[in-house]
C-alpha cells in the first residue's frame, strides 16, 4: 500500500471512530438568603421553578440540546453553622429537578448573618462545575443585606468565579438605589453578570387558563408511564407525585408549568425510570429481576422489552398533548397580560429568566 493510500485509510478510520461531540450543558446555581425577612423570595422561587426550567426547554447549541443542571444553596440562616459561614449546599448540580423542587418546599427562614462573598466561594468550591468554556455556567445570588458582609471579600470571590467562566448575577430584594449602595451592582459588574432588583414581598401574578384542568389530568397520566427500577426507584416515583402536589397546592398555573416541564427534554430520570434509561441506551434485559417493579418480575425478557416500549409510546403521546395545550395556554396568558394595565415590579423568576436569556444568547445558545 502506498504512503498516500495508508494515510487516507488512517484518516478514514479516525473519522469513523471519532467520538461524538459532548452534549452541551447549562448549569445554574441559585443561592437564596433564608434569613427571617426572605419568606417572600422563597415563595416566589417555589411557585415559578418550573417556569424557569421551561425557559430552557427548546435551548440548543451547535444543533444539540443541552442538559440542564440546577443547584440550590441557602445562606444567612442561623440554623447553619457559623464555621460554615452560615452557608449550606442543599442540592448539588443535578438534572433531578424533582429533588430541587422538594428541597425548595422544605426551606424555612431564620434570622442570621448574610455573607454573600462566602456563599459564592462555597458554591464555586463545592459544585461540580463544567470545565468546558463552551458550557453556560450561571450563579444567581438573591438577598437584601449589604453584599460586603462577612469574612470573605466578595470582590475576590466574584473575580475568581468569572476566571473559571462562572457568571455571577445578583438579585437584590429591594430598590435599585439600595442595591447600588450595598454593592450588589458592583458584584455583578465585576463578574460580567447582571444586577437585578425585585420586590420579594410581591405575590407572583397568577393567571388561570382554560387549559389548566386538562393539563393537570395529563400530568397524572404521564406519571403512570414511569417504570421505577433499582434501589431508589420507588422513592423517586413518590417524590414525583409529591412535587405535583406541591405545585398544585401553590396554584393551577404552577401545576401547568410543571406539567410542561415534565413533557420536555429537561425532565430526565434515567437513573430510576426504565423508559428514560432505555432511551439513553440502557438494556432492559440487563436489569436484575429483583430491581424491576413487581408487575415486571414474572415477565419474560421479550415481555419486559414490550412493556417498556408500550410505556415509551404512551409517554410520547401524552407529552405531545401536553406541549400542544401548553402552547395554547401561553397564547391565552399573553393575551390576558396584554390587556392588563400598568407595569408591576419583577419577581425573582422574571429577573432570573430575563438575565439567563441574555447570557445564553451571548454564549451562542439559542432559546
Amino acid at each position: 500500500m502506498s504512503r498516500l493510500s495508508l494515510l487516507a485509510a488512517v484518516c478514514a478510520a479516525s473519522f469513523a471512530f471519532a467520538a461524538p461531540p459532548a452534549q452541551p450543558k447549562i448549569q445554574i446555581a441559585i443561592l437564596l438568603d433564608t434569613s427571617g425577612s426572605m419568606d417572600g423570595l422563597i415563595n416566589q422561587t417555589r411557585e415559578q421553578l418550573w417556569r424557569i426550567v421551561n425557559t430552557f426547554a427548546t435551548a440548543k447549541k451547535d444543533g444539540q440540546r443541552p442538559t440542564l443542571e440546577l443547584a440550590l444553596y441557602q445562606y444567612g440562616n442561623d440554623g447553619i453553622s457559623a464555621q460554615a459561614h452560615h452557608v449550606q449546599r442543599i442540592v448539588p448540580l443535578t438534572g433531578d429537578l424533582d429533588r430541587v423542587s422538594e428541597a425548595l418546599f422544605k426551606l424555612t427562614t431564620n434570622g442570621g448573618n448574610e455573607y454573600c462573598g462566602a456563599a459564592i466561594s462555597h458554591a464555586m468550591d463545592e459544585l461540580a462545575w463544567s470545565q468546558s468554556p463552551k458550557d453556560l455556567k450561571l450563579l444567581y445570588i438573591a438577598g437584601n443585606e449589604p453584599f460586603s458582609q462577612g469574612p470573605i471579600d466578595f470582590r475576590k470571590a466574584v473575580k475568581a468565579a468569572i476566571g473559571r467562566g462562572i457568571v455571577v448575577n445578583t438579585i437584590h430584594a429591594g430598590s435599585e438605589a439600595q442595591g447600588v449602595r450595598d454593592a450588589w451592582a458592583e458584584a455583578a459588574r465585576l463578574a460580567d453578570g447582571n444586577f437585578l432588583f425585585v420586590d420579594s414581598n410581591r405575590a407572583v401574578a397568577r393567571i388561570d387558563a382554560p387549559q389548566d384542568v386538562e393539563l393537570a389530568a395529563l400530568s397524572v397520566k404521564l406519571n403512570q408511564t414511569y417504570v421505577a427500577y433499582g434501589a431508589r426507584g420507588a422513592e423517586a416515583k413518590r417524590r414525583q407525585v409529591a412535587q405535583d402536589q406541591n405545585a398544585g397546592g401553590v396554584s393551577a398555573q404552577s401545576l401547568s408549568t410543571r406539567a410542561a416541564a415534565k413533557a420536555s427534554a429537561n425532565y430526565r430520570n434515567d437513573d430510576w425510570d426504565l423508559v428514560d434509561a432505555r432511551a439513553r441506551g440502557a438494556s432492559v434485559a440487563e436489569v436484575p429481576t429483583a430491581s424491576l417493579p413487581a408487575e415486571m418480575q414474572a415477565m419474560s425478557a421479550q415481555e419486559r422489552e414490550a412493556w417498556v416500549e408500550k410505556k415509551s409510546k404512551e409517554r410520547a403521546e401524552l407529552q405531545g398533548k401536553i406541549l400542544e395545550l401548553t402552547r395554547a395556554r401561553e397564547r391565552y396568558v399573553a393575551e390576558v397580560r396584554a390587556q392588563q394595565a400598568g407595569e408591576a415590579s419583577m419577581t425573582l423568576d422574571d429577573a432570573l429568566i430575563e438575565s439567563a436569556r441574555k447570557q445564553a444568547t451571548k454564549a451562542d445558545f439559542s432559546l
